[in-house]
């Protein structure tokens, strides 16, 4: 049974409702936590990622369930393997009725990717730099710059994140994933062209645990972002439900004052 997605997407991103933007990460171990969450925000939340770790629990019939429940899903795998591989992997993560997914290989894997997609509607989001990731990390693949001429290809980390960015979309993938300060300059480098989803979301105040550019709700927002990913200040919040409006909250706040209108 091929699950059709739900089509919530125009040409316009700020036509988006409110509870379209955020994306709750399901970042449990096990099918029934899982299914606890989406009890938790029934009514409240429309779009779910499932990461590496709930998809090696779960099965079809969950990415089912996700959908009777009228909501989108976002399939957080990272795909980065041969150009073949790639693009029968993306295939059938189509055929599951997913609505995003993401990359995390270079340009050919952008190109098997979506090559993969054909016609379905699946959406995908290229990761230029893992949130997690900075400076020091690249420094030690030999892909920064140390010092001045070192012979490493990139002298700023800026300038690798563009790079890599401009790669994806030059390769037709339909959106990036950014943190930070790459919210802002992705949205002014690619305009409405690229969906911008930004992770390591935290509200003001709030641990960012080992995301090394994270924004609050609005700041996000307000930068550009299409989408939101929230995860540990949702799942560990002592109401899960008030946490997740409160955001939504500060999202139509952050709309509100780019646009005077919700």
């Amino acid at each position: 049974m091929k699950l059709a997605p739900i089509n919530t997407m125009s040409n316009e991103p700020l036509s988006l409702s409110v509870d379209h933007r955020l994306i709750v990460a399901l970042d449990v171990p096990s099918l029934e936590e899982a299914r606890k969450y989406l009890d938790d925000l029934e009514g409240v939340v429309r779009f779910y990622k499932i990461g590496l770790e709930l998809f090696l629990a779960v099965n079809r019939e969950f990415l089912e369930e996700i959908r009777a429940r009228q909501c989108r899903i976002f399939l957080d795998l990272k795909m980065n393997d041969i150009d073949e591989t790639v693009r029968r992997a993306v295939n059938l993560a189509a055929g599951l009725g997913v609505d995003f997914l993401t990359i995390l290989g270079n340009h050919a894997t952008a190109k098997a990717a979506v090559l993969g997609r054909g016609d379905h509607s699946l959406k995908i989001l290229t990761v230029p730099l893992l949130s997690s990731w900075g400076e020091k990390d690249l420094q030690e693949l030999g892909v920064l710059q140390r010092e001045p001429g070192d012979g490493a290809r990139f002298s700023t980390l800026d300038e690798y994140v563009l790079w890599r960015a401009e790669m994806a979309m030059a390769q037709r993938c339909d959106g990036l994933i950014a943190s930070g300060k790459y919210v802002k300059m992705f949205r002014d480098r690619f305009g409405e062209k690229a969906i911008i989803v930004s992770p390591g979301v935290r509200p003001a105040g709030q641990d960012t645990h080992e995301h090394q550019r994270s924004l609050t709700p609005f700041d996000a927002i307000h930068a550009g972002a299409d989408y939101l990913v929230v995860g540990r200040p949702i799942r560990d919040a002592s109401n899960r439900r008030e946490a997740a409006q409160r955001i939504q909250d500060d999202i139509a706040l952050a709309l509100k004052s780019k646009t005077g209108r919700i």
